[in-house]
């Protein structure tokens, strides 16, 4: 009972230290499941994959990639040709008209190039700030925190984080995870989440977190 209660009340400085040194022992190697070539196809990729397994997103982009590999071909291209690739998916009629407004504003406001600002990313159809700090941390190696659901939903479970809203959540990641860590400590938390820490039935007992996280020991 005193070895519990010592891990329920460690300092959060303590804890973020336990469950990092956890995840470089047992995930060193944790990076996107999204498969693409280019900072295009990435961002193409990541917007597709809102409310859509990344599975399904590579099976559809296969097909989408060799019609539209560049921004130029996707911005010469309508809504209406993109849907027929992207049908399988959540929300295909919107994501469709965001993916060629995107691709039309690469070509006439970026050279046809993605821009590595987060800001810049932003002005861009379909890009939020989740979308932008992927694509700076996984096409362009840059010191970001992405926050979806399972990274909102994991960091509170763990208790890394006391939040309500994925910036939140954010800031409290970005103050405690040293920056050289960041872009691996988002795939830490987001496939712990989509594979083991799952929304409504996590999978406590092939958890090798439990010791420090506030949710198992709650229960």
């Amino acid at each position: 009972m005193v070895f519990i209660y010592q891990k329920f009340f460690m300092t959060k400085k303590e804890r973020y230290k336990a469950i990092i040194s956890w995840f470089e022992q047992n995930m060193p190697v944790a990076e996107t499941e999204l498969h693409y070539a280019t900072p295009f196809q990435l961002l193409v990729a990541v917007i597709l994959s809102a409310q859509c397994t990344d599975k399904r997103v590579n099976i559809v982009s296969e097909e989408l990639f060799k019609a539209f590999p560049t921004p130029e071909k996707m911005a010469a291209s309508t809504p209406e040709e993109v849907f027929t690739y992207i049908k399988s998916i959540s929300y295909p009629n919107n994501k469709a008209k965001h993916l060629v407004a995107m691709a039309r504003q690469l070509v006439e406001n970026f050279n046809g190039e993605v821009p590595p600002d987060i800001e810049k990313m932003q002005t861009l159809q379909g890009v939020g700030r989740k979308t932008a700090n992927v694509m700076a941390t996984v096409a362009f190696n840059q010191n970001a925190m992405p926050v979806d659901t399972h990274v909102f939903r994991v960091s509170n479970r763990l208790g890394l984080t006391d939040t309500k809203t994925p910036l939140a959540t954010e800031k409290e990641l970005v103050k405690y995870i040293p920056n050289n860590l960041l872009g691996k400590a988002h795939h830490w938390i987001l496939l712990h989440g989509r594979y083991v820490c799952t929304a409504r039935m996590p999978h406590c007992m092939d958890c090798g977190l439990t010791e420090w996280c506030k949710y198992f020991q709650e229960r």
